[in-house]
């Protein structure tokens, strides 16, 4: 397999994340193939087929609340209306409505033929089979408190497109349509690993030059978030024949294995050579802070005939989510059939001064709230080094300083990602 992105990458000391963003998803050729999936598991995978709607929603017209169903026009004409009879959700009242009758009706019951009008259940006294309605100056218009036939949905209407994301509100209106299994794309099988003698996992005992590995599983929970099947593999020492030992194994039955840590120019351990001699990797220096180390590649072909792909993240955690965030996840989503959505921007104003190097983009933990005045404003979560992983906890955002600025004074606009458009949890 011969990845352009890898051609392009080498001619520049550093890539922009437009330029990284848009290398990863050219490689993204081999979209996870489709299959049925029960609405009950299909929470979170992309849809890989149109959805018309075989009926129309609502499907009779019918009450918007309890109350009377009568002819609207006899509202300025008569005084009581004989009680004709009931008609309950599931249960209708199969007879034409007569002038001068009404019945009673519950919400979402089906309207008789002859009535048009629900008055509210509170506006009615009842007296020897006779209704009496206190409307006061302003009596209901014709049509109220109905929701007519199809007013949702008609019938053939086209609601789902191929690539958007099954959600709560998506899986609701499929069910709703009487679909009870729809066709996705299959869910990305990743495999994660951690590199480094010095990384100890969670509930062991922290040896003196140790630290906890918390990249894992912030990359288990994201990668989950996009519907992926995940395989932990664990933490490898730094030991060559381990870690090529694992990558090879890993790539025969993975579309996409992700590490953290290892892929700094300079580090003295064996990630880079267990790459070098299963498949083709490079590893670029980004004009973004933090995360300006990034590897990305492929390990060959694996079990199922398609290229398992390659991505190294810092090891730093607030790097590793970060990289994850703007550079992996779009291409897990492509990967998955699934729309892409970079531009998924806001505008704030910035409540303090932030501050930049040229020709990089500085990307900072950020709260967002909106102001007495409707504005939407924006400032830090405060230290912003890429280990303070309490500055990701804290934020609802990323702030982007963007390449050609040093200096951001306080009250100018600013871009800002928010989590809940771009972080997959």
């Amino acid at each position: 397999m011969s990845l352009s992105c890898f051609d392009f990458a080498d001619q520049k000391p550093q890539l922009t994340l437009e330029e990284a963003q848009q290398a990863l998803l050219e490689t993204a050729t081999q979209i996870t193939p489709a299959i049925k999936r029960s609405l009950q598991e299909a929470q979170g995978l992309f849809l890989a087929e149109n959805i018309q709607a075989p009926i129309q929603v609502p499907q009779n017209t019918n009450s918007a609340m309890d109350g009377y169903a009568l002819k609207g026009s006899e509202l300025t004409q008569l005084k009581s209306w004989h009680l004709a009879g009931e008609s309950l959700a599931g249960r209708g009242f199969n007879q034409t409505l007569q002038a001068g009758e009404c019945i009673y009706i519950t919400t979402g019951a089906p309207l008789p033929e002859g009535a048009d009008t629900v008055v509210m259940m509170e506006q009615a006294r009842r007296e020897d089979g006779q209704v009496f309605f206190e409307l006061g100056d302003k009596p209901p218009k014709i049509g109220s408190n109905v929701r007519q036939a199809g007013e949702d949905i008609q019938e053939g209407q086209l609601l789902l497109h191929p690539g958007q994301c099954l959600g709560s509100t998506e899986l609701g209106l499929l069910a709703s349509l009487g679909f009870s299994e729809v066709e996705v794309h299959q869910p990305l099988r990743v495999a994660i690993f951690s590199t480094g003698d010095e990384v100890t996992a969670p509930g062991l005992p922290l040896p003196a030059a140790g630290i906890y590995d918390a990249n894992r599983f912030s990359v288990q929970g994201m990668l989950q978030g996009l519907g992926c099947q995940v395989t932990d593999l664990g933490i490898l020492p730094d030991d060559l024949n381990a870690i090529t030992s694992a990558l090879r194994k890993a790539s025969r039955d993975h579309q996409l294995i992700l590490t953290s840590g290892g892929v700094s120019v300079g580090d003295a351990d064996f990630v880079k050579q267990a790459l070098a001699d299963l498949g083709e990797t490079r590893f670029w220096r980004l004009a973004i802070r933090p995360g300006r180390p990034f590897a990305f590649g492929h390990l060959g072909q694996n079990q199922q005939g398609s290229t398992c792909l390659f991505a190294g993240l810092p090891g730093n955690p607030v790097a590793a989510m970060v990289t994850f965030m703007l550079l992996v996840q779009p291409l897990i989503k492509k990967l998955q059939g699934g729309y892409q959505n970079l531009t998924a921007t806001w505008t704030a104003q910035t409540e303090e001064p932030l501050k930049s190097r040229l020709g990089r983009s500085d990307f900072h933990r950020g709260i967002y709230q909106v102001n007495p005045e409707g504005q939407l404003e924006v400032h830090t979560t405060g230290a912003q080094g890429s280990g303070i992983l309490t500055s990701m906890h804290q934020a609802n955002c990323l702030i982007r300083i963007p390449d050609h600025q040093t200096e951001i004074p306080a009250g100018d606009p600013i871009s800002i990602y928010p989590f809940h458009l771009w972080l997959a949890e």
